[in-house]
């Protein structure tokens, strides 16, 4: 997968390094205290309808409709649509920022805000955060559909380097770190957009302000939103259940909000490194294969994917339960961040990693669909599982607090996966069911040698802190952490040997089934 990565996935690596950097920053100055919730809650806000309008939907509908224009070669029609598209997302977006800075102190109640004011403050400080994401997901669009991915894989590395550097050069002259970061998402936010722009300019993409009438009538901007409507739906649950879970998370008492943001930071590095990269490289493959009906080809890729994402996951996932407390001190423990940020981190991130690979599971089992056109069945799929998650949490939470929400996204991820492989075995072309016993086989084999292998972890890990003990956290837990990654990768590695794995083998002469 290294050797067929893109520019792409290098950018995202980079970017999701420093997404975990930025929330080491905001654990250091402002822990899990009530505080970091007012962030966490203020900055979800204009995350979710970015998620829900630009990222997900008008990326999935903006794409297809302009390649059909690029295809046809007229400028004077593709400068239209652009211009349409241009006008109703900046008129929109405009409406739901205005609104969202008017109704922020009626929808943050819904969230149990110890520090209301601040609250509802930095919300209305970063809501228009989403009007900048936005355009900058336009211009991705334009960019990708020409075959141009390096800008918008820049973007969000800018977003976060701004962040980080806004909060600690602000701090000093803001009234807590808190808006000093915010300042920083909205300054960056802009950056994302603006570093686009001359890109798109430079592929003589041309596009103005236009008749709100005519940009609605405009034959490609209602083809962009009869697109959008099945997206949304699926979006709309997935961030409804967001929602439910970050208030559940409000009410569970301070801290929680932002221990589980914490957790899933680091859940979400690992997930962006290798699943989203696969899924990447797989889409266009599968699309191929089942366009041109070679099934054989189709499922022998979607079974090694599958595969290579059990290799991957489940041992980062038994060594992360037995090293989840080194690492979370490694990475967050500064300033604000105190014993008791530490075990609220530790309880969500012990239950939030069990769900990574059926997560990452789900993420190649998705293109699966999309490649051949279905989004009806991972949409399907996502609205059960999700509300199974938002059941789950209710029942969970109380006596469980943030794990018990943590917990209940990762008994929602298998039921997601679950159904994934459900619909998938209803096409008679695709040999996944008859191979998933040997799948099962295989993830069997692979947890019982990841508990071998961190069994000598968890006997040395309390000699080695203890040696270490009292010299600076770098030393303190940055060695045995090492040390015991060392040992466990080793370990791992003599035991897949000793059993012939296949994919060990083919990864290691860059013979896999990936090839093509």
């Amino acid at each position: 997968m290294v050797r067929h990565g893109s520019t792409l996935s290098l950018l995202t690596l980079i970017s999701r390094v420093l997404g975990l950097l930025r929330e080491m920053a905001k654990a250091s100055l402002l822990g899990t205290s009530a505080l970091s919730d007012a962030f966490s809650v203020a900055f979800m806000l204009p995350n979710l309808f970015r998620r829900l309008f630009a990222e997900g939907s008008i990326s999935v509908a903006f794409i297809p409709t302009f390649k059909e224009y690029l295809l046809k070669n007229d400028l004077k029609k593709n400068r239209e649509f652009l211009s349409a598209v241009f006008t109703l997302l900046t008129f929109l977006v405009t409406l739901a920022v205005m609104a969202g800075i008017l109704a922020a102190p009626l929808v943050i109640p819904l969230f149990g805000m110890e520090a209301f004011d601040e609250t509802v403050l930095l919300t209305r400080i970063m809501f228009p955060f989403l009007g900048f994401i936005s355009l900058a997901a336009l211009f991705q669009g334009i960019l990708n559909s020409l075959h141009i991915f390096a800008p918008s894989g820049l973007a969000p590395i800018v977003l976060n380097i701004v962040t980080i550097l806004c909060a600690y050069g602000l701090s000093p002259f803001t009234e807590n770190p808190a808006r000093a970061m915010a300042l920083g998402i909205l300054i960056g936010g802009f950056l994302e957009a603006a570093i686009q722009f001359p890109f798109v300019l430079k592929q003589g993409q041309r596009f103005f302000f236009t008749g709100i009438r005519r940009a609605v009538t405009n034959p490609g901007t209602r083809k962009v939103l009869r697109l959008i409507g099945p997206t949304i739906i699926g979006m709309a649950a997935y961030q409804l259940n967001d929602l439910v879970s970050t208030a559940l998370a409000g009410n569970a008492g301070e801290g929680v909000v932002s221990s589980l943001q914490y957790s899933l930071r680091l859940q979400e590095l690992i997930l962006g490194v290798f699943a989203v990269s696969i899924g990447t490289v797989l889409l266009p493959n599968l699309a191929e294969y089942a366009k041109t009906s070679r099934w054989d080809i189709y499922n022998e890729r979607l079974i090694a994917a599958m595969d290579i994402i059990a290799l991957i996951t489940i041992p980062i996932t038994f060594f992360s339960l037995a090293q989840g407390e080194l690492l979370i001190r490694l990475l967050f423990q500064n300033r604000s961040f105190d014993e008791t940020s530490v075990a609220l981190t530790l309880s969500a991130f012990t239950f939030h990693m069990p769900g990574l690979f059926f997560i990452a599971l789900s993420r190649i089992l998705a293109p699966a669909f999309y490649a051949q056109s279905d989004s009806r069945s991972p949409t399907l799929a996502g609205i059960i599982a999700f509300a199974a998650n938002m059941c789950l949490a209710l029942i969970l939470v109380r006596p469980l607090r943030g794990a018990g929400i943590a917990l209940s996204l990762s008994l929602a991820s298998v039921i997601n996966t679950a159904l994934l492989l459900a619909f998938l075995k209803k096409n008679p072309n695709i040999a996944v069911g008859r191979d998933l016993g040997s799948a099962l086989v295989y993830t069997l084999k692979l947890s019982l040698l990841s508990g071998l292998a961190v069994i000598p972890v968890r006997v040395l890990s309390p000699r080695l802190l203890a040696i270490f003990a009292g010299r600076g956290r770098l030393i303190s837990y940055g060695i045995p952490l090492a040390v015991n990654t060392l040992i466990f990768a080793a370990l791992g590695i003599a035991l897949l040997f000793a059993t012939r794995d296949r994919n060990l083998r083919g990864l290691l002469r860059g013979n896999s089934r990936f090839n093509s």
